[in-house]
């Protein structure tokens, strides 16, 4: 776990990049520093951690697909070098990060650069690894690699190459690398292969790159292609091609949407026919030009997500977290209270059992032979009753852990049904360490004052949504993007 100074100074060199480059950013990792806070507080973020050091600043667009699919050849047009294998058949079974570099050639470096370096979008990936394939995360490099590619167009963005995607051959740790990188990219390139116009036996792979994105909040990102357009122009069908491929994505619930037909121009197949290659290319410039396009603008769609991620996390810890960190007090406080009288009052039958059968009641004073004797030593009332204490408080810490224990599994499966940011489970246990007392309702840190944290980061949310509108926007079409002045 970093240390407290270590992400400190984390923090402070990303606010430093961002006060030239994007000003309402810089607000947003100001406004992290104060979800942290409360998060410390109520136990939700171990100290040393910060929200803002677990999503990729930088823009990031990820490129995902079936084998063969074109995406290398994809990237290296795009890139203007050739930084990736390319071939007919798979070439290359790791995520490759590709980010901009200041040597004269490509560099390659294995996957640890990634999941210890917390600049990049795959940071300590090899823990959510070893969640679904206990072991695996030891083997980061054989999941991962970076690339640093002299490329201009590369400045200030990520690229992530993904293997070639069969999902019903996969290993459960890989998808769970493709379903983290979809979650942190800012654009989603999705390659089908036009050279199989036969999707039906793609049916897993289509499911979980069309099927499960369908429902997600951010539909938007996505970009579904259908590469290598080009093959079909022997046989002139590539109407065929594309509908059978709709059909295919429609089955799945995509009915909307555009649907990208493209071809790359360094590997493109020989059209001889003049009227038909450029029949082609018509189609294809444009949906490359609006593909590259977006590609470019990657940055607008990162300002805005960071935000969206700023405002969810405020959102998960004023809704989420502390509705439900209150219901699990709640019934922890009743478990224990109810558990403390049962235990209180069955202690209390049996003393008062034996106590009447050995004689000890004189009426209704309680004067039992022992007491006498124990009286006898100045300090013997008081060590009683100090034991008798102590043992009360054993019991009662006793029960504490056993509700602790018996409503962890209930936390964590709200936790995993809400999907909220920061670790319930953590949170509950911290709110029932001895230190904190039965009779408080009310979950640690969670106050008038963390509420109105919470509150005002929702509210910045609005200004800095507003403030980006009006960067990037201007619906009046006046000079300034305010509006008519004076």
């Amino acid at each position: 776990m970093p240390s407290e100074e270590v992400v400190s100074q984390r923090l402070l060199n990303l606010e430093r990049h961002l006060e030239q480059e994007n000003p309402v950013l810089l607000s947003a990792v100001q406004s992290f520093r104060e979800l942290d806070k409360v998060a410390h507080a109520m136990g939700l973020l171990p100290a040393g951690e910060s929200y803002a050091t677990q999503i990729p600043w930088w823009p990031l667009i990820s490129v995902l697909g079936t084998f063969s699919s074109g995406k290398s050849t994809f990237i290296n047009h795009y890139l203007g070098q050739k930084v990736q294998r390319t071939g007919n058949q798979a070439v290359d079974d790791r995520f490759t990060v590709i980010c901009y570099g200041r040597a004269a050639t490509t560099q390659a470096l294995p996957g640890v650069a990634l999941d210890a370096d917390p600049r990049f979008p795959l940071y300590r990936i090899s823990s959510s690894i070893n969640q679904v394939a206990s072991g695996e995360g030891a083997r980061i490099d054989a999941y991962l690699q970076l690339k640093a590619c002299p490329s201009e167009v590369l400045r200030g963005r990520i690229l992530i190459d993904s293997p070639g995607f069969d999902a019903d051959k996969q290993r459960t740790a890989t998808l769970r690398i493709v379903d983290h990188i979809i979650d942190l990219s800012d654009l989603v390139l999705v390659f089908f292969d036009a050279r199989h116009p036969e999707p039906g036996a793609m049916r897993d792979t289509l499911h979980h790159l069309v099927g499960k994105t369908i429902h997600r909040a951010d539909p938007g990102k996505f970009m579904f292609i259908l590469n290598q357009i080009d093959m079909t122009a022997r046989e002139d069908n590539p109407e065929d091609v594309v509908a059978a491929w709709q059909r295919a994505l429609g089955e799945e619930g995509l009915t909307a949407g555009r649907f990208y037909t493209i071809y790359c121009p360094d590997a493109a197949s020989p059209i001889e026919d003049a009227a038909l290659r450029r029949r082609y290319e018509s189609k294809r410039d444009p949906d490359l030009a609006e593909i590259h396009g977006r590609m470019h603008s990657v940055e607008v769609e990162r300002a805005y997500r960071i935000v969206g991620a700023l405002d969810k996390t405020a959102n998960d810890i004023g809704e989420g977290a502390a509705p439900i960190l209150t219901q699990a007090l709640s019934r922890w406080r009743r478990r224990v209270l109810t558990a403390d009288a049962i235990l209180l009052a069955l202690v209390g039958v049996i003393f008062l059992f034996w106590s009447i059968g050995a004689g000890h009641w004189q009426g209704l004073t309680y004067d039992p032979p022992w007491f006498a004797v124990l009286e006898q030593v100045s300090w013997g009332p008081k060590a009683l009753f100090g034991i008798l204490a102590g043992l009360a408080l054993a019991a009662h810490f006793g029960i504490r852990r056993l509700a602790t224990r018996g409503l962890a599994g209930w936390v964590r499966l709200r936790a995993a049904a809400s999907n909220v940011e920061g670790n319930l489970a953590a949170a509950f246990e911290y709110n029932t360490t001895p230190r904190r007392t039965v009779l408080v309702a009310t979950p640690a840190g969670w106050g008038p004052e963390a509420r109105r944290r919470v509150e005002q980061v929702l509210q910045n949310c609005d200004a800095y949504v507003q403030t980006l509108n009006d960067r990037f926007t201007n619906p009046s079409g006046s000079e300034s993007p305010f509006g008519p002045q004076g």
